[in-house]
C-alpha cells in the first residue's frame, strides 16, 4: 500500500495535506481498498464550519457505505466536483485527482494528526 511520507493521516484513515492554513484532503490507499470499487461521493457542503471529527462527506463502494470525517477544524472551502462524475477517483489516485475537500484550518490541529510512522503503527494494530 502506498502512504506518502510528506502528508498527515488521522485514525479514520483520512490523510491531510497542509498548505499554509489549507488542509486539502481525502481518504487513504487502506480505505480506499477496504471500501472496494467507489460508485458514489456525497460531497461535504462548502461554507461549512466543522470540528475535526465530524462527519463531512459520505462515500459509497460496491460494498458499504462510509462517513468521511474532518481531519482539521475549520471551514469548507473547496470540494472536488469531479468526484460527481468520476467517484472511482478515490480508487485510482487517491493521494491526487481523488482528494475530497480544502478546509480553511482555524486554531491548532496538529495534535489530532498522525505522522507516517504513527499511522503504519495504527494499521498495524488492526
Amino acid at each position: 500500500m502506498n502512504f506518502p511520507e510528506h502528508l498527515q493521516y488521522t485514525a479514520e484513515h483520512e490523510w491531510v495535506r497542509m498548505d499554509g492554513d489549507t488542509a486539502t484532503m481525502g481518504i487513504t490507499d487502506y480505505a480506499q481498498d477496504a471500501l472496494g470499487d467507489v460508485v458514489f461521493v456525497g460531497l461535504p457542503e462548502l461554507g461549512r464550519v466543522v470540528a475535526a471529527g465530524d462527519s463531512i462527506a459520505e462515500v459509497e463502494s460496491t460494498k458499504s457505505v462510509s462517513d468521511i470525517f474532518a481531519p482539521v477544524a475549520g471551514v469548507i472551502v473547496e470540494v472536488n466536483e469531479e468526484l460527481n462524475t468520476t467517484p472511482e477517483l478515490l480508487n485510482t489516485d487517491p493521494y491526487g485527482e481523488g482528494w475530497i475537500c480544502r478546509i480553511t484550518a482555524s486554531g491548532d490541529n496538529a495534535g489530532q494528526l498522525l505522522n507516517i510512522e504513527a499511522y503504519r503503527k495504527l494499521l498495524h494494530s488492526e
